[in-house]
């Protein structure tokens, strides 16, 4: 919704404070000019991107018109399900964590949390994490650098989208030019028409040059930005998950495994560690 709100803002700043000047909105409307400009910009995505980042692209434009976040409720949901699973490696012994890893859809704790599990991409890291502590194929304090690596591969994928709308706003007003100068190659054709027919061609021509700096820097770099910030927001639940994962399997107690997650998050999206602590010790307890 704010997404919303920001664009309406930019578009009703700017038609208004032309109308102000004593500009007439209907002059800026040349279809022409938005062909040119709209049209060169999607073919420089396909040129520069695969497939799968295209996919990406929209899929994360999507998500940051629905303006889903994670919220300070979802890293709770995710913080008693850490400190659930610790308990019953910590009292069952690790073997007993085995049935839970390898059949995630029959666990019965991971039922309990359903906004977890229906993330693929943080189940699928906390997985990754824990199923090298279980089978005892890795060293403790190695761990933390394997979760790293893995981090950073994922964050690395999704940026590809950001840096795609950061090249496209970057070539946006330079697609102006492009339009502008179509647009005098045109009046040069019309000059014996007379005045009139020049100026309206003229007009025409310098909108393309407003449309591609105004397309560029009211909408497409912004965008990037907010996917950015998407993107960052989706690293910090790995983060928080990479926290109480390499603690746990350094021989942390589960409490304070959870505690070093809760810690490692944003003070907007981080629940206050006596809250934990009171909602931690009044769960049910694990078997």
């Amino acid at each position: 919704m704010l997404i919303l709100i920001g664009a309406f803002i930019v578009i009703a700043s700017t038609l208004g404070g032309f109308m102000i000047a004593g500009g007439n909105p209907v002059v800026l409307l040349h279809v022409s000019e938005f062909v040119v400009i709209l049209g060169v910009a999607l073919g420089v995505v396909v040129i520069a991107s695969p497939m799968h980042t295209m996919i990406e692209l929209v899929h994360k434009m999507k998500q940051a018109l629905v303006g889903k976040h994670t919220t300070k409720a979802d890293y709770m949901e995710l913080l008693k399900m850490l400190y659930e699973v610790f308990m019953v490696g910590r009292r069952n012994g690790l073997i007993a964590l085995e049935e839970h890893v390898m059949n995630p859809g029959q666990s019965a704790i991971f039922a309990k949390y359903p906004s977890f599990t229906s993330n693929k991409e943080q189940m699928e890291f906390f997985l990754n994490g824990i199923k090298p502590v279980i089978d005892g194929k890795i060293k403790p304090d190695q761990l933390e650098d394997l979760m790293t690596a893995e981090m950073k591969a994922r964050d690395e994928e999704k940026s590809h989208p950001v840096h795609l709308l950061g090249m496209v706003g970057d070539s946006l007003p330079a697609i102006g030019i492009v339009a502008a100068v179509l647009g005098i190659i045109n009046t040069m054709s019309a000059i014996a028409d007379g005045p009139e027919a020049v100026g309206a061609k003229v007009a025409a021509a310098l909108t393309g040059t407003l449309l591609g700096i105004f397309v560029a820097y009211g909408f497409v770099i912004p965008l990037g930005v907010r996917i950015n910030g998407i993107n960052q927001g989706e690293n910090q639940v790995l983060r928080c998950i990479m926290s109480a994962v390499s603690g746990f399997a350094k021989g942390l107690a589960p409490l304070t495994a959870v505690e070093v997650a809760r810690r490692s998050l944003d003070s907007t999206v981080q629940p206050g560690s006596d809250e934990l602590e009171t909602t931690l010790k009044a769960m049910p307890t694990v078997k």
